[in-house]
């Protein structure tokens, strides 16, 4: 990989492979419910919103970690299609994550994640990646991985490089993390976990992008808010959307410069 371009977009995060139950409606606590359709699928914020960015045309690294097995295969051999670079996809022992997902017809989901190997992931794995990470046009990080591998990661960052993170699932977040973080994109429910937009600004985070599923999304800075019109669509599955979201947003980054 020494004679690779330096890429746009450098995603570290996690991979998993997804177990997806199609039904007519989702349990209630306590109760089981048939399902008309089954299919395994590569998933995982990190593996999705890489494939996305690399989709919407930016050349994109991953930085992960997969298990010695059948489904660490599956999912190097998705990267490997969609011409994303794998040479910081790290095997270790632990098994590959797994994410159970039930989908019901009306296209809302419910998901349980089983971390397993990306919680190997660790700061020496991101060390091992430092002239990577220096030389990226966009940083993209989510936390489905430990929170020192994102610290790190966006300690490594170049100077001209944009961190962008999507926080989620959300947790509270350190302000030595923020303050390196261009722009942020959590839902609607993630930023009020979060302390609200104009929060984040006050601790550092340059932008906030807040997605709004199917009434779009705002764009918070200090200089006003912004909203963000949707597509019309007729919503099949909503799984992995504010994924797809967050790689093209990073790929336009990259590619563009700028978030207008």
């Amino acid at each position: 990989m020494s004679n690779a371009p330096a890429p746009d977009v450098v995603v570290v995060g996690s991979a998993n492979l997804d177990l997806v139950a199609l039904a007519q409606r989702l349990p209630h606590p306590g109760e089981t419910v048939s399902a008309h359709d089954y299919f395994e699928v590569c998933g995982g914020k990190g593996a999705n919103q890489a494939i996305a960015a690399a989709r919407a045309g930016a050349n994109t690294a991953f930085i992960g970690a997969v298990g010695r097995d059948s489904a660490g295969d599956t999912l190097r051999d998705a990267f490997v299609a969609d011409r994303v670079d794998v040479t910081h996809l790290h095997i270790v022992e632990q098994p590959t994550g797994r994410a159970l997902i039930g989908v019901s017809d009306d296209a809302e989901n419910l998901i349980i994640v089983v971390p397993g190997a990306n919680h190997a992931l660790s700061p020496s794995h991101i060390e091992s990646a430092g002239a990577m990470l220096r030389s990226a046009k966009v940083l993209l990080m989510q936390l489905e991985v430990r929170l020192d591998v994102v610290q790190r990661a966006a300690e490594l960052a170049g100077d001209a490089t944009i961190v962008v993170l999507n926080p989620a699932p959300a947790i509270a977040l350190p302000d030595a993390l923020l303050w390196h973080v261009d722009v942020i994109t959590p839902n609607e429910h993630e930023v009020e976990l979060l302390g609200g937009a104009a929060s984040l600004l006050a601790r550092g985070v340059g932008a906030v992008v807040v997605t709004e599923g199917a009434r779009g999304g705002r764009l918070v800075t200090r200089e006003g808010e912004t909203r963000i019109s949707p597509y019309p669509v007729d919503p099949v599955d909503t799984t992995g959307a504010g994924d797809a979201f967050c790689g093209a947003v990073s790929a336009r980054l990259a590619l563009d410069g700028g978030l207008a």
